[in-house]
């Protein structure tokens, strides 16, 4: 490769890279409701936030309109969509189905840096019980997910996964005033354990099984107290 095709891919290179930062920012923000549900996003604030021209963040938000995060409303604006869990039944069901693919269909071996990952997120969630943040816990069960989806190997699936998760894990949080979040935390930290177990052990076909089970289990809690009964 000649000097000159090096210096004119550098900045597709690192037009990708902030285009994937931005995203990944304000995809967080949405799923973390930092943007509540019917919040309108601003072209012009958020250009200004990143210190960008509005067209990256033009591309980000029609990007995020198409996974289902965002709705743009002609002449008003761009919106954060509401989720339900009643409208989002199949998703959730797709999800399933599909969790059980992950060690199935050419499933990356775990390394040792892999697994101390994992590790780590455990130890994160021994500390978090201590103290439990909706939030906090939010934010490592999304890394819990990156450590997942690093270990797909079949390209389609790992998009498909990503984008369905992403468009209901605000559920959950929605769902928190009627859960009791202790209770979450301990049976996530057992999803965690268990998943590790099985990667270290080099069975990633169980990964898939464990991963559908709490799923499963995740979507029944939440659909049995969906009008804020108690415990």
């Amino acid at each position: 490769m000649s000097p000159l095709d090096d210096s004119t891919e550098r900045p597709l290179s690192m037009s990708r890279e902030r285009f994937e930062r931005i995203y990944k920012a304000i995809r967080d923000r949405i799923c973390l409701l930092e943007y509540q549900p019917g919040e309108r996003l601003g072209e012009e604030e958020l250009a200004r936030e990143f210190e960008v021209s509005r067209t990256p963040i033009r591309r980000v938000l029609s990007r995020l309109e198409g996974e289902g995060l965002l709705e743009s409303r002609h002449g008003v604006g761009t919106f954060v969509t509401d989720v339900d869990i009643d409208a989002l039944s199949q998703v959730f069901q797709l999800r399933m189905e599909l969790a059980v693919l992950i060690g199935k269909l050419d499933p990356i071996p775990r390394s040792a840096a892999d697994l101390a990952r994992v590790r780590e997120i455990l130890a994160r969630c021994d500390e978090h019980t201590k103290a439990p943040d909706a939030k906090v816990y939010a934010r490592i069960n999304m890394d819990f997910f990156q450590e997942l989806g690093a270990m797909i190997g079949n390209a389609p699936l790992k998009e498909i996964s990503e984008r369905l998760y992403y468009l209901t894990t605000r559920i959950w949080l929605k769902s928190v005033p009627h859960l009791n979040l202790r209770d979450e935390i301990i049976v996530f930290r057992r999803e965690v354990a268990d998943v590790l177990a099985a990667m270290e052990a080099g069975d990633l076909e169980a990964v898939g099984h464990i991963r559908r089970s709490h799923i499963s289990m995740s979507v029944k809690r939440m659909k049995h107290y969906p009008d804020g009964k108690s415990h």
